[in-house]
Formats: C-alpha cells, structure tokens, sequence
C-alpha cells in the first residue's frame, strides 16, 4: 500500500491478529489525525523477527504500539521478567510483552528460538541498535534468533519527515552475519528518525 492504515482485508491471511474492538478504530483515529500512514506490504508469515530502525525517541515506541493496535497485528516485544509484576506485567502482557529470565541458563537467543519453536504464530520486534543514541553497529541478537528459529527478518523503517512507517522486504538469514546486515542497513539508508538517521 501506498499510504494510510490498512484494513483487515487488506492483511495477508497468516500474519498473527488481534481481534476487532474498539481500540482499533480509535488508534485508526489517532495516526489519521497525526498524519502517520504506512508504506508497504506486510509479508505472508506466521512467524518472523521484525527489526525496526533508526529508533531515536520514545516516540518509536508510542507511534509504534498505536500503529499495531490500529492494524491489528499482533506483534510481540521481549522484556526482563522483573517487569511483569504487579499492574505494569498485566499491561505488558496486553500490549504483547514477552518476559525473558536474563538469569536461566539458557540464553536469550535460545528462550526465544525455543518460543519459535512452540508457538504456531509469533512476530517478534526488536531493536536491534539497542538503545535511542546513534550507534555504528546493531546488537546481533535479532539475527542470531532469526537464524536459530529459521525465520525471516522483517526490515520496518520508522521515517519522521513524512511522518510514514515503511515496511521492507523480508530477509531471510545465510550464515554470513555481516552480508546480512549489510543488505538490512541497505535498505535503511534513506530513512530519517525523530532525531537521527542510520
């Protein structure tokens, strides 16, 4: 699509939904009266790790989450497991939080390639620069899940001049880590965040 906010039946049939509610029609409103639409076609997948860059303010997250409810799109983010107690661990779980031990013995890349396993639909998002400052290199943490559980990665760019969400096509991983990233940061080169670009 060329711009705005898809509809329902406008969704390729295996991406992971929410369902329809009223939260949906009123997170529509909201990016409709901001002036945030997406660009793009979502890939027909049950499962992927969706990377998005340049993340440079909290903002990301806001337009973000409004943009997944507006969608639909059931799309999960990881968090440390002391985070999910209490009233703010019923809200993470809402809003697709997925608690992670830091502490097990397996790993992160494993807990996560594990969950890929199990589960018959997971998008997962990450950010792989890891933090809102410019950085030169992203963690490889997304890359080696994505690899472990035989999944694509799914390139979304967040690009604040037009106020637009790009979606890329999706990657699937070879055991060349850097090649892989190199044709990633390809792709998001032209793209300008809230207060820094790639």
């Amino acid at each position: 699509m060329k711009g705005g906010v898809p509809t329902p039946a406008q969704l390729p049939p295996r991406m992971p939904r929410l369902r329809d509610n009223w939260r949906r029609r009123l997170c529509r409103g909201v990016l409709h009266l901001c002036g945030w639409s997406l660009v793009g076609e979502f890939p027909d997948t049950p499962k992927l790790v969706l990377i998005a860059v340049p993340h440079s303010s909290w903002w990301d997250g806001v337009w973000g989450l409004l943009m997944k409810a507006a969608i639909g799109a059931d799309v999960n983010f990881m968090a440390k497991r002391e985070l999910f107690r209490g009233p703010l661990g019923a809200l993470l779980r809402k809003l697709g939080g997925i608690p992670i031990d830091r502490g097990a013995a397996m790993g992160v890349v494993e807990q996560m390639t594990e969950r890929f396993r199990r589960q018959q639909a997971l998008w997962l998002g990450i950010a792989p620069e890891g933090t809102r400052r410019h950085v030169p290199q992203w963690k490889s943490g997304f890359w080696r899940i994505a690899r472990d559980a035989g999944v694509p990665v799914f390139p979304v760019a967040f690009h604040y001049p037009d106020k637009t969400i790009h979606l890329g096509p999706p990657l699937d991983t070879t055991g060349d880590m850097a090649a892989d990233t190199a044709r990633l940061r390809a792709f998001y080169a032209p793209f300008q965040g809230k207060y820094h670009g790639l």
